[in-house]
């Protein structure tokens, strides 16, 4: 019975085709709703994720990167008395006026840095060689696709917080969600701080350790020295998942996310059940004649089945070829799209469960499968 519903639907295939173009037009605006939450809310993150250091240390309950407080750089000597401990730096965020000649006032976070070319933060995002121009006083760098926002090109200046500033380049990866991103160095960073009252210190310090496995365990043992202030541990893979979460369901955007995925999974497994629905009509006569020939109606059911699962397949086939097309498009165009492993899995289980839904259904029209209708 397998085999006649692959027959089927080789040889019926424009019945089945409805059905699959709905699959897969369903399973496209999942894969690409998925790359896109991951894409924009994966920016809350670019800090971490674009940085080097195993362990973040900041303020005590910080529920999001971009929303640290100064801690005492008291802590970095904890650090570094560390014998797990290969490299501390400091990291300063100040949140920014930006105003050039052709744009009014954008809001801005500067991330000032260690311009090291063996710096840990932004190490992904940054070559040595724009490293090194952060050494120039007043230098900054932003990413190359929010130049336009910012009105201004590469060697061009501004102003943040009333200080002058030039662009001395551009980088890829340093869009930030819910703003602008400028790079400078500490000593700059420090300079464009509005805030006499944190007085440079640090919002977070990062720390680099021999064995990047051993990232748990350190951060265990590095919490509970009170002398040093009040200060929290995260390993960058905790604190990178603590501010993608909580931008997707703290801030509420993630329940509209929801929504819409519910509500493309509901209009894909009518239209999909629809459309099954009418290839098996379309076909009750040979369904019944094969009743006449004792084929039971559970064995009917396994055939419709088996075709539901195929135009789930074939649907998520053509969605995959697309949705990587569609992907490389708007990353050429600077969109921010993002797939990984678990969430495409997660796409795929879902699409086969809407086939599986839709095949359910349509097999209510086997109760017309009887030999019966044949004498009609």
């Amino acid at each position: 019975m397998v085999a006649l519903a692959r027959k089927t639907l080789i040889y019926e295939w424009r019945r089945f085709l409805p059905a699959v173009l709905a699959v897969g037009f369903a399973g496209l605006l999942q894969l690409l709703q998925a790359a896109l939450v991951l894409g924009i809310f994966g920016g809350a993150a670019v800090y971490i994720t674009g940085s080097n250091a195993d362990l973040w240390i900041g303020y005590p309950g910080t529920q999001s990167v971009d929303q640290g407080r100064s801690i005492s750089p008291d802590v970095a000597t904890l650090l570094q008395m560390n014998p797990h401990v290969t490299r501390v730096e400091p990291f300063l965020w100040v949140d920014g006026d930006w105003r050039a000649g052709g744009t009014g006032g954008v809001s801005v976070f500067v991330s000032g840095i260690d311009p090291d070319v063996h710096g840990l933060m932004f190490s992904h995002a940054l070559s040595p060689q724009l490293r090194e121009r952060l050494r120039t006083p007043d230098a900054v760098i932003v990413d190359r696709a929010d130049l336009d926002k910012l009105g201004v090109q590469i060697g061009g200046t501004a102003s943040i917080n009333g200080h002058r500033v030039r662009v001395v380049g551009v980088a890829n990866g340093l869009r930030a969600l819910g703003g602008v991103n400028v790079v400078a160095s500490l000593d700059t960073a420090r300079h464009l701080d509005a805030d006499p009252g944190d007085q440079g210190r640090p919002t977070y310090l990062l720390a680099k350790l021999r064995d990047p496995g051993m990232s748990a365990q350190v951060a265990a043992s590095l919490r509970g020295h009170s002398g040093f202030g009040p200060y929290q541990v995260w390993t960058a893979h905790a604190f990178a998942r603590r501010s993608m979460l909580y931008w997707l369901f703290d801030t509420g955007a993630g329940a509209g996310v929801l929504f819409l995925a519910c509500i493309v999974f509901i209009v894909g497994a009518v239209i999909t059940s629809q459309a099954l629905v009418a290839a098996v009509v379309g076909s009750i006569r040979e369904y019944a004649t094969l009743n006449a020939l004792g084929v039971g109606v559970h064995a009917l059911r396994r055939v419709v089945l088996e075709q539901a699962l195929w135009v789930g397949v074939l649907g998520l086939a053509g969605a995959t070829v697309l949705g990587s097309v569609l992907i490389v498009l708007a990353r050429n165009q600077d969109v921010p799209v993002v797939l990984n492993l678990a969430v495409t899995l997660a796409c795929v289980l879902l699409i086969l469960a809407l086939a599986l839904v839709s095949g359910l259904a349509s097999m209510r029209s086997l109760r017309r499968a009887d030999p019966a209708t044949l004498l009609r």
